[in-house]
């Protein structure tokens, strides 16, 4: 991404045909999908899949059927039917094979399409879709100012132009039921077209505007994420993480979906962890459990009054103690069946970096520094250095007034010493001699 071949700062896909003037939001390659069967040769008499996916903006993509059998790749632009009148711009996203294995993974009957590609998107349907895609901004910006001036709870967070310019979707998350007509009727008013709105989760919106996540990378649900399932504060004990909920939320305010990534290998290393396994009796007194490593199968116990002493116990260890205890049997000290753990330093290496290019060192002005530092003689006592230090400042006399009301000027008591005058300075005064004959 980020390449310049598409308008918005996407790269173009493999096979895209439309010469850079794709226009699709955060990128080409948002929900990309991969044709592994693209490098295989058909059969003679294979009749090719006449149903398109596409994909439009905010990670949306729809099938169409291919009635003219045009030949598309993954990339192009497409002029296809709408349910509700005129025709829209979208990108082609899958094509052949893979597409009916999308269908009967979303579940969609083919029978149930009826929606057609009209044709490949003319220069002049993709010039009026850049002008419907620049007015979405303005249009979003005055569209929140109605909400907010109608007093409604509700939160306008994405509005798509039909590439026609004949209607306008917008996206919206409130927490209950919202009464908009009246936004409605002020929005066909200011812009002359048709309006929808649409409410979404907060999820969804997620999805649609897009961001970093806190590892660093783009979030999951605007790039390849596309089923979002339940995500539960269960999934944060079984880790052993913090319940920390400024921690475990994501950009959306739910808890982030990643958190389900790894649930099913802490489910299975949970299995051989021993239930009521909180305390054990030893004669020497309980033990309480402090930590559980869940993939070395390592529990850490405490004695009480001892808290800075972690004992740890093998997984079989803790059963066998169980046991015992069951049969009304205790241990001596859990001490004597500690595993040994080894210890790992942190090694910290110094690397020296050969110079080559012959760039300057970044600390060469605090080298400087302290060298002057150095040179500089330390004067012990401030007023013996005003003392040594020649007289620059000489004191200007004092005017006192005169009986006939003129001022005259009188010296101080201290006068200044002579100025020597040097011989630069003796020139100056001389005139100028003429050049010799």
């Amino acid at each position: 991404m980020g390449c310049g071949s598409c308008s918005t700062g996407g790269c173009t896909p493999g096979g895209c045909k439309s010469n850079g003037s794709c226009l699709t939001d955060g990128g080409c390659s948002k929900l990309d999908v991969y044709d592994w069967l693209a490098d295989m040769d058909l059969p003679a008499n294979f009749k090719p899949f006449n149903i398109v996916e596409v994909r439009f903006k905010g990670s949306r993509k729809e099938f169409y059927r291919n009635v003219d059998n045009i030949y598309f790749e993954a990339g192009e632009l497409v002029a296809v039917e709408t349910a509700t009148g005129g025709y829209d711009i979208g990108h082609v996203s899958l094509t052949g094979e893979l597409v009916r294995m999308q269908m009967k993974k979303r579940r969609t009957n083919e029978e149930k399409i009826e929606l057609k590609i009209y044709r490949k998107a003319s220069p002049t349907d993709v010039e009026k879709w850049k002008l419907a895609k620049e007015t979405e901004s303005v249009t979003m910006h005055k569209a929140r100012t109605i909400a907010i001036e109608l007093g409604l709870a509700m939160k306008l967070s994405d509005v798509d132009y039909q590439g026609d310019k004949s209607k306008a979707t917008f996206y919206y998350t409130a927490e209950g039921r919202v009464d908009f007509r009246e936004l409605i009727k002020r929005l066909a008013e200011s812009f002359k077209i048709r309006i929808e709105m649409r409410q979404i989760g907060m999820r969804q919106e997620a999805s649609r505007l897009g961001g970093i996540g806190s590892c660093g990378r783009e979030l999951c649900c605007s790039t390849w994420l596309t089923d979002f399932k339940t995500v539960s504060t269960a999934a944060a004990r079984y880790q052993n993480l913090s319940l920390n909920t400024l921690k475990l939320a994501g950009q959306c305010g739910k808890l982030k979906c990643c958190l389900n990534f790894e649930l099913d290998s802490y489910m299975d290393a949970l299995k051989h962890i021993p239930d009521n396994a909180d305390r054990l009796k030893t004669i020497r007194g309980d033990a309480r459990l402090q930590k559980t490593d869940i993939f070395k199968k390592i529990m850490w116990y405490v004695y009480p009054g001892e808290e800075n002493t972690w004992i740890p116990l093998e997984i079989a260890r803790v059963k066998e103690i169980q046991e015992m205890n069951r049969k009304g049997e205790k241990p001596e000290d859990l001490k004597d069946l500690a595993v040994e753990i080894a210890e790992t330093k942190l090694v910290i290496k110094a690397f020296d970096y050969e110079n080559v290019v012959g760039q300057d060192s970044l600390t060469r002005l605090d080298e400087k520094a302290r060298k002057k530092k150095k040179n500089k003689p330390k004067s012990k006592n401030r007023n013996t250095a005003e003392t040594t230090a020649p007289q620059k400042n000489v004191t200007k006399p004092q005017a006192t007034a005169n009986v006939d009301g003129k001022t005259k000027a009188t010296p101080n008591a201290e006068t200044p010493p002579k100025k020597r005058f040097n011989n630069r300075n003796k020139n100056r005064n001389k005139p100028p001699q003429a050049p010799p004959l």
